[in-house]
């Protein structure tokens, strides 16, 4: 039988972690890499496995990286601490990782659950990030340091049963994340040679709030959707706005004139 390693990797989800982990009991071997959280993480997560790395965060993509070489199992299956297997999401992964014309990695779907209902619209369902089920051996990250992408050397397919998210407790931590990911996209940004502007920071806000509305004249997903719409919005908008702030020196000490009067 193939062996299933599954990794988790956190920084103060205290709140969020236990769910994840009881979600994952069934695996062969979980692993924790926990970048010096300051709450009880690590402290919850002893509870489930003693494999707990302590990674320096130096972007999520050179993160993930450095969890794989410390994986055992013939397959891996990443999930994230605000996420949970269902039951038949873990059947279906231990009967693809016996076939055998399986592919290399999956995809998995998501359904997410935000401002208090399960979430089918606004592009936030089958919701898919980069593989979350592939061989050990068969994929590595792009060390970006936020949204890092992937590369495969094999097959990709996509699996059937989903996985829940609960990205958010509440709408502050909504706002945590924007600020938090917009600055990181900010190096992103500047590794393209992006024109630095403020109305392409509007624009780039705008069009991520309206993107879900391309597909119907409603607000898909009811309050949820919306709920997700508007921190689209103000991510985007403000991961440009600091690009350019960064980039036409918008934050440097202003030189004063004569008076301040006018």
């Amino acid at each position: 039988m193939a062996r299933i390693s599954v990794y988790i990797i956190a920084y103060n989800e205290a709140d969020k972690i236990e769910a994840a982990l009881a979600s994952v009991s069934w695996a062969d071997e979980i692993v924790v890499a926990d970048s010096n959280s300051t709450d009880h993480t690590v402290e919850i997560a002893r509870r489930y496995t003693d494999r707990i790395l302590q990674v320096p965060f130096e972007g999520f993509g050179k993160l993930r990286n450095d969890v794989l070489h410390q994986l055992n199992g013939d397959w891996i299956f990443s999930l994230d601490a605000d996420e949970r297997c269902t039951s038949a999401a873990a059947i279906e992964i231990r009967a693809i990782t016996e076939r055998p014309d399986a592919a290399d990695a999956y995809l998995v779907p998501r359904r997410n659950f935000f401002f208090g209902r399960w979430i089918t619209h606004s592009g936030w369902f089958p919701d898919y990030r980069q593989p979350q089920l592939f061989r050990r051996g068969k994929l590595r990250y792009t060390e970006d340091a936020v949204h890092e992408t992937y590369v495969l050397d094999g097959t990709l397919a996509k699996s059937s049963e989903p996985i829940a998210q609960v990205p958010f407790r509440d709408l502050a931590q909504v706002v945590h994340k924007m600020q938090r990911y917009s600055t990181l996209g900010v190096e992103r940004l500047g590794e393209r040679r992006t024109p630095p502007s403020m109305w392409s920071a509007f624009a780039h806000g705008a069009g991520a709030f309206l993107r879900p509305y391309r597909v119907a004249p409603r607000i898909p997903g009811g309050r949820g959707g919306f709920g997700n719409a508007v921190p689209e919005l103000r991510g985007n908008l403000y991961r440009y706005a600091k690009h350019a702030e960064r980039m036409q020196g918008l934050t440097r000490e202003p030189p004063l004139p004569p008076s301040l009067k006018r």
